[in-house]
């Protein structure tokens, strides 16, 4: 398990339930917040250092505050319908990475990789 605290903000509930189940065995504390609102309240609250974010519930403009707000977070996007187009905005507007909704697999790996931990545990 690595020692990472993650917030994840998801607009399906159904998506939200797989993707706790996946990450509650990868990492150390996982906490889900129901709207965007609540996110800021989270971040500090539960001192993350990843952000899981469903761009269907957000915001680029919000990916942008959250960079600037918060620059030592790992910040994972996710969309249902995640394109090379829709990853580049994401990039450029300050987030690791962006993963479709459904590949739980896929987003442990961008939080790993946007953490350093993916290396680290290679190395261990």
């Amino acid at each position: 398990m690595q020692p990472l605290n993650v917030v994840v903000l998801q607009s399906d509930p159904r998506t939200t339930e797989q993707l706790l189940a996946t990450l509650e065995k990868q990492f150390n504390s996982i906490h889900a917040v129901r709207a965007p609102e609540e996110l800021w309240q989270a971040i500090p609250k539960y001192r993350a250092q990843v952000i899981i974010l469903d761009m269907e519930a957000s915001s680029l403009a919000a990916v942008t505050r959250l960079r600037r707000e918060f620059p030592q977070l790992s910040l994972v996007c996710t969309h249902r319908l995640a394109d090379e187009d829709m990853w580049t905005e994401i990039i450029a507007a300050g987030g690791n990475d962006l993963c479709g909704s459904g590949d739980t697999q896929g987003i442990v790996s961008a939080v790993l990789r946007s953490t350093g931990a993916a290396t680290h545990s290679a190395a261990a």
